[in-house]
């Protein structure tokens, strides 16, 4: 009896190593894990893992990593789990722009499972229905800009995807983290004309800063001349101010100086004998004009009373008192 149970529990144990589901691993970890583990009693689960238990056919459990003990023949590991961050690369695909550009374009996303029970039963393929459900949404959000679009709000079109892949996969336990564009290619014509409008560009864009820069040149040196005559004027203001200070310094100082002459000849004739010793200084000023006349010219006019020179010298001493008034007016 003994006999003929161990036989049929390896039996049971071959056939559940033999017949191994599909799981939802890396690369990587489906060359390390070939096969699910066998039911050894007691099982060290590793840390990030799930291991999803099913007894007589039926979910049972999920193991937790560290130790953990099961029934043999009745319980069976269905799917390992990793509770990892796993990367997917999403193959090249074909998408039409807003403006009917073809464009040829792949990514990566970045996926973690959440809820391996859901992971586990909720999807048969859970690899298989993410890709294609990233490339139907990016086909999707291409088609709603446009070619320059495209390039400028690469940070917005991978938020959209993501959104997008969150909304349906919730349901199958997985989280998708971020979703990255790796290569955008276009239509060689395309690219031609791309880069002929970046060269009309950049040279508009050099026209420009010349015209900017001559404008600003041309405003420098006006700025210059304004400033230059703004000086001179200035200078010429403060020449003219001072000249005319100076001008009228001298006229009061002539002006005080022949009041100060007039003064003194006041005081002069006031003394005693002052008009005597006026009259001698004329007297001799008027012999020194009259010895002096037929040197300048041969022609010679004089008074008709040459001889009274008491007269004379009186009339002269006249003639310099109004000269004097009319001097200090």
């Amino acid at each position: 009896m003994l006999r003929t149970l161990c036989r049929t529990g390896g039996a049971v144990l071959k056939n559940s190593q033999l017949t191994v589901p599909r799981l939802w691993v890396t690369p990587a970890q489906q060359r390390w894990a070939s096969r699910l583990p066998m039911n050894t009693v007691v099982l060290f689960v590793p840390q990030q893992e799930a291991w999803v238990v099913e007894r007589m056919g039926r979910f049972h459990r999920i193991l937790e990593p560290g130790l953990n003990l099961l029934i043999p023949i009745l319980d069976r590991i269905r799917y390992v789990q990793s509770l990892k961050e796993i990367v997917i690369d999403v193959p090249e695909q074909s998408a039409v722009s807003l403006d009917n550009v073809t464009l040829q374009i792949d990514g990566v996303l970045y996926l973690r499972i959440l809820d391996p029970f859901k992971a586990s039963y909720g999807v048969e393929d859970p690899e298989y229905a993410v890709t294609q459900l990233a490339q139907t949404t990016m086909r999707s959000e291409l088609g709603k800009l446009t070619l320059d679009k495209v390039f400028r709000e690469r940070e917005s079109l991978n938020s959209n995807i993501v959104h997008s892949i969150n909304q349906a996969s919730d349901e199958w336990g997985i989280r998708c983290l971020r979703y990255e564009i790796k290569d955008i290619q276009v239509p060689p014509r395309i690219k031609e004309s791309m880069q002929m409008q970046v060269e009309a560009e950049r040279r508009k864009r050099a026209t420009v800063l010349e015209s900017e820069g001559t404008r600003e040149a041309s405003i420098n040196v006006a700025e210059g001349r304004k400033q230059a005559q703004i000086l001179a004027s200035e200078g010429e203001k403060a020449e003219q101010i001072n000249k005319a200070t100076g001008e009228a310094q001298a006229v009061l100082a002539i002006a005080e100086a022949k009041s100060k002459a007039i003064r003194l000849l006041a005081e002069a004739l006031a003394e005693q004998n002052g008009n005597a010793a006026a009259s001698l200084s004329v007297a001799e000023q008027y012999v020194s004009a009259f010895s002096n006349l037929a040197k300048e010219s041969n022609t010679v006019l004089l008074p008709s009373n040459t001889g009274d020179v008491s007269g004379m010298v009186t009339q002269v001493f006249c003639l310099q008192l109004v000269n004097y008034h009319s001097g200090l007016l």
